[in-house]
């Protein structure tokens, strides 16, 4: 055998031993250096911020509270007696009672059910008219990303609260169900354009990628390029600010139902209950403080969760 031979013959050997020098032992060299997607980085980074699991344990607290209010209290919280009147801890009731003598604590977990629906259901029409908006003004650019782009400017320059306290003026004394839906539809039609301007830098820079390229030369129409490819990689960052948009919807619904514009009764709502609590702050504080913490924890949760989750994503913090 030449050394020629000899030398092939000794690589070949160590390449199938591999760098634990065991027989049949994997090159793990290969392995090492396998490059880990986006997505697979910022689950890392999440499962080691303390922050991530803070807000999502607080968000997941307050979600089974509006799903199953039935879990934290056995207390009605309609079951309201004068004779009870800003009474102290008894029972289920750790909290004591409000001036009409109701659960208070019972009713800050209620009242859980109508703001987390509130907000869930504002992000989400919001979620679909940003997608909508920005796909169109990011992908065709030209005349509509002009036209969509000035639609985008004029509603951000309305101010949220003044435009929901004048439109939901007009609602009157309805019933609650009509009332729910008239504020989650304002806060919808006012609160998009955020996410439109995110969705539609992200449909930019999208549409310039070589797969959308090879897609088009392919023959694949508009539709079929905005759903199946450019769509999959925008949602990322829409998803991150519209978690944090749900939680000034929270606090917007509460602030409108403080105002006696948003919620009424018999609908239960944390503003509402704040509203009271301040008016009778002088007899009893705690009606006051139960609400205000779970509605300032809430909307810190869904706050911090987004702000963590934008981190994550974010290429330029790594």
């Amino acid at each position: 055998m030449s050394d020629f031979e000899t030398v092939a013959a000794t690589e070949n050997q160590a390449a199938r031993r591999g760098p634990s020098g065991e027989p049949g032992a994997p090159n793990q060299i290969g392995a090492a250096h396998k490059p880990r997607s986006l997505a697979g980085d910022a689950w890392r980074d999440l499962r080691r911020s303390p922050i991530f699991w803070i807000s999502l344990a607080l968000v997941v607290i307050f979600t089974l509270m509006a799903v199953i209010p039935g879990v934290f209290t056995t207390n009605d919280p309609s079951d309201c007696l004068l004779s009870r009147q800003h009474a102290g801890p008894s029972g289920g009731a750790i909290f004591g009672y409000d001036f009409q003598g109701c659960d208070t604590y019972s009713r800050a977990v209620y009242g859980t059910r109508a703001s987390l629906l509130v907000g869930a259901l504002s992000a989400l029409g919001t979620g679909v008219i940003a997608l909508v908006v920005g796909m169109l003004a990011g992908y065709f650019g030209r005349w509509i990303d002009a036209v969509l782009s000035r639609v985008i400017d004029v509603v951000l320059g309305i101010p949220l609260l003044l435009a929901a306290i004048v439109l939901l003026k007009r609602v009157g004394s309805a019933s609650p169900t009509v009332r729910i839906t008239a504020v989650i539809f304002v806060l919808a039609i006012l609160g998009w354009t955020t996410a439109a301007r995110v969705v539609r830098s992200s449909v930019i820079t999208a549409k310039e990628q070589d797969y959308v390229a090879a897609a088009r030369m392919l023959g694949a129409g508009h539709g079929r390029i905005m759903w199946r490819h450019i769509l999959p990689n925008s949602l990322a960052p829409a998803i991150v600010v519209l978690t944090i948009a749900l939680g000034s919807f929270i606090a917007a619904e509460a602030t409108l139902s403080f105002l006696g514009i948003g919620l009424k009764a018999p609908t239960i709502s944390w503003g509402q209950d704040i509203d009271t609590g301040r008016i009778h702050m002088r007899e009893s504080a705690t009606p006051l403080i139960v609400p205000s913490t779970f509605l300032a924890l809430t909307v810190l949760a869904f706050i911090m969760l987004g702000d963590a989750i934008r981190d994550a994503f974010d290429p330029k913090l790594r």
